[in-house]
């Protein structure tokens, strides 16, 4: 198998025949943005290293993320006896959803686009050779990739404009761009954005603990509308230095086994939250920031949830009888979700997803759905 073989494949898995994506996907060497990369391994990562093209491609040209940073550690300088703890802190994003995010941004020819989150840079090739070099920049928080980006571009016969920046940070280009496609998520809009977002411009991006996609265009007020999309996409929340703050790890290890000071039952079952995606959005908007842990051992089920403020629950569902719940801390992180759950027993839905978007010159996002409201 050559490369340019699998490339062909993997355009014709992830875009349709007319997609102005088919050819960029179809010509983008991807193995080249990812030449190691980060596998889960009995609980722990351990680096992949492809010795030949036979093991390198068909993963390189698979439609799935490649995890490239884990905490500090980025692939590219590790070793076989390296293990890092954390979290990813960077990826090759699926080919499938970065496409899909560069639709969700009606991108036309002709177009200038602002790249949130370089990454490996795989992204902003298939940009570059649509567009041409000089109509993308894209921006990364950390100088490493920046600079590893801008090789492996190189490499692909392509020079975009590639920088380091705090994209959340206010953008001096005022009025620069006709899109901006984010592929980091953030909780609020950053009034940046906007200011570099010409009027009548498009960006797109998704919020931070949620799977759920905004977009948006600017009116000549300075202010954007928009919607929430129907369709789904999970991102790491966009970083500004070099890992993510502490968060609730330990103490989602510790919830597992201490008594709380409250408790109780509850008339839902244990549930998986992360993997339960509306559900998991919807808590995200209420909540941010809750850390999750789950297990299914045939007849008893625990779900456990950890807040950075010290809010912590553990419910555990026992064949058919009620469910017991343990909360601590200065939330009741478990009545929260309760109260979410009840909501969508009384109106069939969570609203959250095909909500309208009102996004101020100052970044203040609101969301409205029927009488739903909400204001991140």
């Amino acid at each position: 198998m050559t490369w340019e073989t699998a490339a062909a494949d993997l355009a014709t898995r992830v875009t349709h025949r007319s997609s102005p994506w088919r050819e960029a996907v179809a010509r983008i060497p991807r193995h080249v943005f990812v030449p190691t990369w980060w596998v889960a391994d009995s609980g722990r990562w351990s680096l992949y290293e492809p010795v030949s093209e036979a093991r390198w491609y068909p993963a390189a040209y698979a439609d799935r993320s490649l995890v490239t940073r884990v905490g500090d550690l980025h692939a590219d300088q590790a070793g076989p006896d390296d293990h890092p703890s954390g979290k990813p802190t960077s990826s090759a994003t699926l080919p499938s959803l970065v496409v899909s995010m560069f639709e969700h941004a009606r991108i036309d020819d002709g177009d200038t686009l602002l790249d949130v989150g370089t990454g490996s840079g795989y992204g902003t090739a298939l940009a570059a050779y649509r567009l041409g070099d000089a109509a993308v920049t894209s921006v990364d928080v950390d100088p490493y990739l920046v600079e590893a980006a801008r090789d492996r571009l190189a490499m692909a016969g392509l020079r975009p404009r590639v920088e380091t920046a705090d994209a959340t940070a206010p953008w001096r280009a005022e009025g620069r761009f006709d899109r901006i496609v984010a592929t980091v998520s953030v909780r609020t809009v950053p009034a940046g954005w906007l200011s570099a977002l010409r009027t009548g411009g498009r960006l797109v991006t998704t919020i931070a603990g949620t799977s759920l996609i905004l977009t948006a265009e600017k009116r000549a007020d300075g202010a954007a509308v928009g919607r929430v999309e129907w369709d789904r996409a999970g991102f790491m929340p966009a970083r500004h230095g070099a890992n993510y703050p502490a968060d609730a790890s330990r103490l989602l290890v510790t919830a597992q086994e201490i008594d709380g000071e409250d408790v109780t039952t509850s008339p839902y079952p244990a549930v998986d939250v992360a993997n339960a995606w509306d559900l998991d959005s919807m808590l995200g908007l209420t909540a941010p920031g809750i850390e999750h842990a789950y297990r299914d051992e045939g007849d008893r089920r625990t779900a456990i949830m950890a807040h950075p403020d010290g809010s912590w629950a553990r419910a555990v569902s026992t064949g058919e009888e009620a469910t017991v719940v343990h909360q601590g801390g200065p939330r009741r992180l478990w009545d929260i979700l309760d109260e979410l759950r009840s909501y969508w027993l009384r109106h069939g839905e969570l609203p959250a997803r095909g909500a309208r978007v009102l996004i101020t010159p100052e970044g203040e996002t609101r969301l409205a759905r029927g009488k739903w409201r909400a204001v991140l």
